[in-house]
Parts: structure tokens; C-alpha cells; sequence
């Protein structure tokens, strides 16, 4: 009953270092409450075989019972439900345009790159809980796979999905993933709106350049992150694909065009990141974790259950016995 219990005003238990004091004057004034005759003898007195004077000393216990009961009314016991409701104020949109072109099959990360982006691409959005999040996928064309979306599930099912094969024509169109991520954000009212824009590879297919795609975005108030992944030097590439279907690997040199995604970066004020390895390409989505932080607003509710009642009513009552006792059982010996 009397479980997470808090006080209101603790400072009241002080008072208590006051009843060790209370105690020390009622014995040493014990002896003179009561009025006192001398006599030469007691031989003409029949002795009383009532108990009802060792049992004085209870009414100073019950005042001093009354007096504890008060102090800890005082403290103001209470217990309190606490219930919050967050509200997002100012949520961010956020589109993840990834390169799914064969290059993205390479080893340097492991088991191979587009499986370690999958891997933290999910944890990413587990992360961002008030925001909303689309998907586009491109090689040498771009489509959604997602549209921008507070559903998590849908983003993770569309991250978990993402595999090389035959439906865009392979190559790597950096112009037209950056306008398709562009083309789902341009009529979004968040206050703010971002594109993680990652590829492994040097723009070389559509019809649409990456520069115009940047003037866009920037257009459109968009921040662009850019990742570059890959290694630097040589990694595994596939070229070719054997007859039981396995793809044949060789070592390749690994070609990023980073100062195209510098340029795209900085045009619409966001940053170019380098992914070498697992690791690496964590810390970078940690970074724009951090570096685009959605405002929440939360309100608390209290609700305060008052205990000091019972004490009150506790002391009252035995403040009353002790006044009846003194008044009847013990009136004779005062």
C-alpha cells in the first residue's frame, strides 16, 4: 500500500530528533507529575494489588505515537502515476538513394557491399523513430521502393529487399537516383528534408547529370549527404557470371568519382563521407544520425495520490484515547 512512497517536505523529519528529548524530560520529571505525602509508616496501609499505575507511562507512549504520526503527515507521504506524451514538433523527411549496380557485389566489405549498406541501413532507421523515410534505388535508371513513410516496417521490408538483378539495366546513373529521391521530397512540408546519396562508382548512365540533378535539389531546400563506398586501391569485382549462375570475381581497381560528390555535398549544404570498410559505413550513418536531430516535444502528467490522511487521522485518534484514559481509568492517580 505504501510502495513508492515520495515526501513532499522531508525536512519535517527532523522533528523526530526532538522525541529522544521528549523521553529524557518524561523520566526526569516522572516522579513529580504526581502529588506525594510522608509518612513515618506504611503498616496501617493495605497494599493495592492494581496494576493501573505501572501502566501510566502509556499515555506519554500514545502522545509520543500521536506526535510521530503528525511528523510523518507532515512530510507529506504521497505516491504519484506518471504518464508522458512526446509529440514530434519539427520531424525531418529523409530519402536513402542507393546504387544497386553489379559493382555493389564487390567483397571489400563484408560479405560484400550492398549486404553490410543493407545491414546498416536498417539499423539507421531503427534509429530515427519520429521521422519519416523513402527509399529509391537506381543503377542506369532509379525507381522507388519505398515512398516516404512514418511505417518502419515498410522502409525495413523495402532495405531487406534490395538485390542485384535484372530489372534496371546495370550502371551507375548518380543523376537520375539523386532526381527520383528528389522527385519524392520536393512537395514534402517537414522542416527539413534529406538525401543519403551513396554509390561505388563514377556516373555513367542516364539522361539526366548530377550536377543538374544537385541545382534541384538545392532548389527544393534538400541536403544531400554523399557516401562513397568502397576501398582504396583494388577490390573483388564480379565480371562475369559462370554457367551454374555464381558470379566470377577479380581484382579491380576501385574508382569513385569523390570530387562529384563533394561538389553535390556542398552545393546543398550537406557533407561527402568515405566508407573504406564495415565499420567506417557505421560510423558515417552515426554521423547523420546525429547531425540531423528532430526536435520532440514531450509533456509529463502527474497525478499525485496524497498518504498523509491516514497519519492525520492516526494521531487524532490516538491523542483521543490518550485524552479518555487520562480522564477515566487513570483520573484517580493524577
Amino acid at each position: 500500500m505504501m510502495t513508492n512512497v515520495t515526501f513532499l517536505n522531508p525536512g519535517f523529519f527532523w522533528l523526530f530528533l526532538v522525541l529522544p528529548f521528549a523521553v529524557i524530560w518524561y523520566l526526569w520529571k516522572k516522579n513529580q507529575q504526581s502529588p506525594s505525602l510522608k509518612i513515618s509508616s506504611l503498616k496501617g496501609f493495605q497494599g493495592s494489588g492494581s496494576i493501573l499505575p505501572k501502566l501510566k507511562p502509556l499515555l506519554f507512549v500514545l502522545r509520543l505515537l500521536a506526535l510521530s504520526a503528525l511528523i510523518v503527515a507532515m512530510a507529506r507521504p504521497r505516491t504519484v502515476d506518471v504518464s508522458s506524451k512526446s509529440k514530434t514538433t519539427r520531424g525531418i523527411d529523409i530519402v536513402m538513394a542507393v546504387d544497386v549496380s553489379g559493382s555493389m557485389l564487390a567483397k571489400d566489405l563484408k560479405p560484400n557491399r550492398m549486404e553490410a549498406l543493407k545491414s546498416v541501413a536498417s539499423e539507421f532507421v531503427k534509429e530515427r523513430p519520429n521521422d519519416r523515410i523513402g527509399l529509391v534505388v537506381y543503377a542506369a535508371e532509379a525507381y522507388t521502393k519505398s515512398p516516404v513513410t512514418s511505417d518502419k516496417a515498410v522502409v525495413l521490408d523495402a532495405i531487406r529487399s534490395i538485390k542485384y538483378d535484372n530489372v534496371l539495366q546495370d550502371g551507375t546513373g548518380i543523376g537520375m537516383g539523386l532526381t527520383t529521391a528528389v522527385n519524392r521530397l520536393k512537395d514534402s512540408q517537414a522542416k527539413s528534408k534529406v538525401i543519403i546519396l551513396l554509390t561505388d562508382g563514377v556516373n555513367n548512365a542516364g539522361f539526366i547529370e548530377p550536377e543538374t540533378a544537385s541545382d534541384i535539389a538545392r532548389q527544393y531546400g534538400i541536403k544531400v549527404y554523399t557516401i562513397g563506398i568502397g576501398t582504396n586501391g583494388m577490390a573483388e569485382f564480379p565480371y562475369a557470371i559462370a554457367p551454374n549462375g555464381q558470379f566470377l570475381f577479380r581484382m579491380m581497381q576501385v574508382e569513385i568519382d569523390q570530387n562529384l560528390m563533394k561538389s553535390i555535398a556542398q552545393k546543398t549544404g550537406g557533407k561527402y563521407f568515405r566508407a573504406t570498410s564495415n565499420s567506417r559505413l557505421s560510423e558515417i550513418y552515426n554521423s547523420i544520425n546525429k547531425l540531423e536531430t528532430t526536435e520532440i516535444e514531450e509533456q509529463k502528467f502527474y497525478d499525485y495520490d496524497e498518504k498523509y490522511r491516514p497519519f492525520v487521522w492516526l494521531a487524532i485518534g490516538l491523542l483521543l484515547v490518550e485524552f479518555g484514559l487520562r480522564n477515566t481509568v487513570f483520573r484517580s492517580f493524577i
